[in-house]
C-alpha cells in the first residue's frame, strides 16, 4: 500500500507548519536507548579506552538438563573490559553485568558510573562482562530456534560464575583475583539487576555481595503494570488526555468499527493495515517515560515533548485545523460530543506530533506505512543469522520472562493510556513468528529463586520511585516493601523521583554541580559506596 498524493501533501503541510519551539520539534527517541548517550565533548569516548578481552566459557554447563538436547562440548568467547586506575593489591573486583546489550554500551558506568565509583571507594577493579548471545559473545554460529535454546538465565549466570573463578586480567597476572582469592561484587540494573541478585542466591560462595538496580525479580507474562508508574506519576494533564484519547480510539476500534477508516485517515495512517498496529503508534509518547534521566547529555526528552504538545489547548499545528470536522464527528458518533471543546485541540495537537515524530519521517523514507509501523511481518521474522541480534531479547522474554505490555490486562474499571487492542495475542505475534513458541513463557524457571521474597546477606535492592518496571520488583505494591527492613547487610533503598537504574550513571567531578546529580541519586550513590566498604571489609 502507498500513501496517496493528498494525504503526502497534508503530511509535508503539516511538518512544514510546526511550532517554532524546538523542544516540539524533536523527533521521538528510540525506546531502546543506551547510557553511551552521556558521552559528552569533555568526555573521551570510553571504547577508546578500554580494549576489550574474552574469556573462553562453555557453551553448554547443564548436560543433566534435557532442555539443552542436543549438548554441546564447545566453549566461545565471553567479552569483558576492565578498569585497573583504581585498584590496589587486595581490593575487590567490581563487575557490571551488562544484561539485555552489548557490553560496549556499558562502558561509561566504567568510565565515570556507578562502577568507577564503587572501584575508587573500594581500590577495587572496575569490570563490565558481556552476557551470552550479546555483543560479541555468541556461542553459536547463528541465532536460529534451535541454537537459542542455551540462551537462558540459568546458562549465563552459571558464566558468570565460571568468569569470576576462572579469570586472569592482562597484565596483574601476579595477582590472583579470582572469586576464590579476592571478593567479587556484582552490580546489574533491570534485567542485570534480577540477574545479579540471582548471582548472589545461586552462587554465594562466588558472588561476595551484589546490588541489584531496578532488578525485575519477578518474571511476569501480562505485564500491564508497566504503565502503572506512568498514569501515577505523569503530568496529570498530559495522562487525563492520553486516556481520553485512547478511550475514543478502543470505542471505535471495538464498537464502531465502522468509522475505523475514517479514524486512522484523520490520524494521517489510512494504510496501515492491522487496527492493533495502527493503536500501537498511538502509545508511542507515553512509551518514552522510561528513557527520562537525571543527566541532560543521558535524558530522552520525547515524553515530555509529548505531554507538551497533548495538554495545549492551543492549536500548535496550523495545518491540522482541517481536521476539525472529522474529529468533531468520530466525537459524536462514539459519544463524547460533550468533550469536544477540550479534546478537538489536544487531539490536533496528538495528531501533529505523530506526524512530526513518526509519519512524515515514514513517508521521507519511501517506505510504506506497514514498512514502519507493522509488527505483522512473519517473513523479517525468519531471519536469523547473526546480525540479527533483535532476536536475543525477544527470545528470552517469549520463553522465560514474559513482560509483555499489554493495555487489555488493565482493569475494566481504570481507563488506560494506551489501547485495549493491544493484547497478549498482538504482543506475543513476535513469539510464534520468529521462534514459533505458542505457549507462555515458564516464568517458574526464574521465579522459583524467590521472586518478590528473594533476599540475602549482602545483597542490596535499589529501585526508582518512578520506574515502570518497579511493578516487577521488590518494592512493587504487591512484595510488601513495607515488611523490609534496611540494613548495611541487606540495603533497601527506593530513590525519590527516580526511573530506571538512575544510581548507575555519573558524573566526573568537573561536571558535578550543586544539582547534577539530584540530591536523591547522588545519596543513593554515597550508599552503596558506603556498604559496599562495609562488605569488602568484612571479608577481609
Amino acid at each position: 500500500m502507498k500513501v496517496n498524493s493528498a494525504a503526502v501533501a497534508l503530511l509535508l503541510q503539516v511538518l512544514w507548519s510546526c511550532p517554532v519551539e524546538s523542544a516540539l520539534k524533536r523527533p521521538i527517541r528510540s525506546l531502546k536507548w543506551t547510557h553511551a548517550q552521556s558521552i559528552t565533548k569533555r568526555d573521551i569516548d570510553p571504547s577508546l579506552l578500554y580494549p576489550a578481552y574474552n574469556l573462553s566459557v562453555p557453551v553448554d554447563h547443564f548436560h543433566n538438563d534435557s532442555r539443552y538436547e542436543p549438548h554441546s562440548d564447545g566453549m566461545f568467547n565471553l567479552r569483558y573490559f576492565f578498569d585497573a586506575s583504581h585498584y590496589k593489591a587486595g581490593g575487590p573486583v567490581i563487575v557490571l553485568a551488562s544484561g539485555e546489550d552489548s557490553a560496549i554500551d556499558r562502558l561509561p558506568y566504567l568510565q565515570k558510573g556507578i562502577v568507577a565509583k564503587l572501584a575508587a571507594a573500594t581500590n577495587g577493579l572496575g569490570v563490565i562482562l558481556e552476557h551470552r548471545y550479546y555483543g560479541t559473545s555468541f556461542p553459536t554460529p547463528d541465532l536460529s530456534t534451535e541454537n537459542l535454546r542455551f540462551l537462558t538465565t540459568a546458562q549465563a549466570l552459571a558464566d558468570t560464575a565460571y568468569f569470576a573463578e576462572n579469570v586472569v586480567f592482562p597484565g596483574l597476572e601476579h595477582h590472583n583475583l579470582t572469586a576464590s582469592a579476592v571478593p567479587w561484587v556484582a552490580y546489574g540494573g533491570s534485567y542485570a539487576g534480577a540477574f545479579v541478585a540471582f548471582l548472589r542466591v545461586l552462587y554465594p560462595n562466588v558472588f561476595w555481595g551484589a546490588i541489584s538496580s531496578s532488578g525485575v525479580v519477578k518474571a511476569i507474562y501480562d505485564y500491564w503494570e508497566y504503565y502503572e508508574p506512568v498514569r501515577q506519576y505523569g503530568p496529570a494533564d498530559c495522562i487525563t488526555t492520553t486516556q481520553s484519547v485512547i478511550h475514543v480510539v478502543d470505542n471505535i476500534l471495538l464498537n464502531h468499527t465502522s468509522l475505523v477508516g475514517q479514524l486512522q485517515k484523520t490520524f494521517l495512517m489510512p494504510n496501515v493495515t492491522y487496527d492493533n498496529d495502527f493503536a500501537s503508534i498511538l502509545g508511542a509518547g507515553v512509551g518514552g517515560w522510561q528513557s527520562r534521566n537525571w543527566d541532560p547529555a543521558v535524558n530522552d526528552p520525547s515524553f515530555s515533548e509529548y505531554c507538551g504538545n497533548v495538554s495545549s489547548d492551543a492549536v500548535l499545528y496550523p495545518a491540522t485545523v482541517s481536521m476539525n470536522a472529522s474529529i468533531h464527528s468520530l466525537l459524536s458518533a462514539t459519544g463524547f460530543a460533550d468533550q469536544a471543546k477540550t479534546l478537538v485541540p489536544r487531539i490536533m495537537n496528538y495528531i501533529g506530533w505523530l506526524n512530526v515524530t513518526e509519519v512524515a519521517p515514514c513517508a521521507a523514507s519511501g517506505q510504506t506505512q506497514d514498512d514502519c509501523f507493522s509488527t505483522h511481518i512473519p517473513e523479517f521474522y525468519k531471519q536469523d543469522d547473526l546480525s540479527q541480534s533483535w532476536r536475543s531479547w525477544p527470545y528470552q522474554y517469549c520463553s522465560q520472562w514474559g513482560f509483555l505490555q499489554t493495555g487489555s490486562g488493565v482493569p475494566k474499571n481504570q481507563l488506560p493510556i494506551i489501547s485495549r487492542t493491544q493484547t497478549l495475542e498482538y504482543e506475543s505475534l513476535i513469539c510464534r513468528d520468529a521462534f514459533n513458541i505458542t505457549t507462555p513463557p515458564d516464568t517458574d524457571a526464574v521465579n522459583y529463586i524467590g521472586a518478590y521474597n528473594i533476599s540475602y546477606n549482602r545483597l542490596a535492592f535499589i529501585d526508582g520511585q518512578e520506574d515502570p518496571w518497579r511493578p516487577a520488583t521488590v518494592h512493587a505494591p504487591e512484595a510488601k516493601p513495607w515488611n523490609r527492613t534496611a540494613s548495611t547487610d541487606q540495603p533497601f533503598l527506593l530513590i525519590a523521583g527516580a526511573v530506571h537504574h538512575w544510581d548507575e550513571n555519573g558524573l566526573f567531578a568537573n561536571q558535578t554541580t550543586k544539582a547534577l546529580p539530584p540530591a536523591p541519586v547522588a545519596d543513593a550513590q554515597k550508599a552503596e559506596e558506603s556498604f559496599v566498604q562495609a562488605w569488602v571489609k568484612e571479608k577481609k
